[in-house]
């Protein structure tokens, strides 16, 4: 197949980097070959036939290859990073003549899986100041039962979160979905969501312990099939978040970096810090600037191949520039 000179072929190793490429099921090369064989001999032909997903290329090796995916660029700007393993990798065909944009076709049931499995957003919000508070024996148990029983009300109105706490941190998911249009699977994502919530906390920390907060958050793939964000097991004695350690290692990685930003002066103590894609995926009025807020580098665990990036904010400042 693609054995006319106007297509452009690329090993795996060889896709372009940092550049738009289209992600499509192999399902659709025969069609994608046969009509721009049409055009290239002048023809009517279908140019936009088949399913396409948006990506970048970040970073290739022998095994698999890095990509930033973008499953919504219509209402906001939504960027996850996945992996593709070579084994899953079919073609990857452009045509520099017709200012194609190289298509990396893919095994179909890998990109089925990619459309149909949960992802996740998450946040942890940490107190501040409850070393002190425990020295100076300022640290009751009832407050403590005050701020659970908080927390329980603001679970019991935000159903579709899943919350586990300790006494002084928690740790909130949501989960959403892609989907696609040959599935009952609907795009879900709504991070907006997740602020509100974070806010509620703030302020039970505030009027039961008397403490300020902070909240880190971020997106991405999470690892079960299952649509629930939380899993007990039948005697209640185990919990389960169904999701590997990777997107708290993601959380606790922006929170070491921010801390050395802070000592070195960088940002000053922050109420909020966004891992930039979850931050950029939000929607906000039109008279908000992204842009205006830095970002600042932290090393992903999974994202090897470039530094990540969060930004410093107030949940205010975020909640009042919110659509």
């Amino acid at each position: 197949m693609f054995e006319h000179p106007n297509f452009e072929r690329f090993a795996f190793e060889e896709i372009p980097l940092d550049r738009d490429l289209i992600l499509m099921a192999e399902a659709w090369m025969h069609t994608y070959e046969q009509e721009w064989l049409k055009h290239f001999r002048g023809e009517d032909a279908d140019l936009y036939s088949g399913y396409v997903s948006y990506v970048a290329a970040r970073s290739v090796n022998e095994s698999w290859l890095e990509l930033s995916w973008y499953p919504n660029i219509f209402d906001r700007f939504h960027e996850i990073s996945v992996f593709l393993p070579k084994t899953a990798f079919v073609a990857c065909i452009g045509s520099w003549r017709y200012d194609e944009d190289p298509h990396i076709f893919v095994r179909t049931e890998w990109i089925t899986e990619l459309h149909e499995r949960p992802l996740a957003a998450f946040a942890i919000v940490d107190a501040i100041g409850v070393k002190d508070l425990l020295r100076s024996g300022r640290l009751s148990s009832d407050s403590l039962r005050q701020l659970r029983d908080r927390i329980d009300d603001i679970a019991d109105r935000h159903a579709g979160f899943a919350f586990i706490s300790f006494a002084d941190s928690l740790l909130v998911k949501q989960i959403w979905s892609v989907g696609h249009v040959d599935s009952n699977i609907k795009y879900t994502y709504s991070p907006e969501a997740l602020l509100p919530v974070v806010s509620e906390l703030r302020n039970a920390f505030l009027k039961t312990l008397g403490v300020s907060t902070y909240a880190v958050m971020t997106q991405g793939i999470n690892a079960y099939d299952g649509e629930a964000s939380l899993h007990t097991s039948a005697k209640g004695n185990h919990v389960s978040l169904d999701t590997l350690g990777l997107p708290f290692a993601q959380l606790m990685s922006i929170e070491e970096a921010a801390r050395k930003a802070i000592q070195l002066k960088m940002h000053s103590p922050s109420e909020l810090y966004l891992d930039v894609t979850f931050f950029r995926s939000l929607r906000m009025k039109h008279a908000f600037d992204k842009k205006k807020l830095p970002t600042y580098a932290y090393q992903s665990p999974m994202t090897k191949s470039f530094k990540s990036q969060y930004v410093t904010t107030s949940i205010d400042e975020i909640l009042s520039n919110l659509k």
